[in-house]
């Protein structure tokens, strides 16, 4: 067998000739089995509908609770994420806000990195 252009070894996919575990072995299967369910229950309209309407209050559920606890004591941001997770599974517009709450996070934890790194180095100096 000639050599993959992609990896210049002799088998053309890597990733398969790694022993996988019994563990991803069965989260894979069971992704795959809730593929399979949901584009069957998708299949129906009633079902369709009735899971749509369920995701919808559930998520919305959680996200108003996310919202209440913003002004109150409790994880808010977190029950806002969840909630927003729970409806892009059915909802473009939730995914949208989803990815927008992202970027969001991924901002605040980089520069809650930099205060925290410049307040290491002013110690430092102080120190020495």
């Amino acid at each position: 067998m000639s050599p993959s252009p992609m990896t210049g070894t002799d088998d053309p996919d890597p990733a398969a000739s790694r022993p996988t575990t019994a563990r991803a072995r069965r989260w894979r299967r069971f992704r795959v089995r809730l593929r399979i369910w949901r584009m069957r229950m998708h299949a129906h309209p009633v079902s369709s509908a009735t899971w749509r309407t369920a995701v919808a209050v559930v998520g919305g559920l959680i996200l108003l609770a996310g919202v209440v606890m913003c002004v109150t004591p409790g994880p808010g941001a977190a029950a806002i994420v969840l909630g927003l997770a729970i409806l892009s599974t059915e909802f473009a517009w939730a995914h949208g806000m989803l990815g927008y709450a992202r970027r969001w996070a991924h901002r605040a934890r980089q520069k809650a990195r930099a205060v925290r790194r410049r307040g290491r180095e002013r110690r430092r100096l102080r120190r020495g």
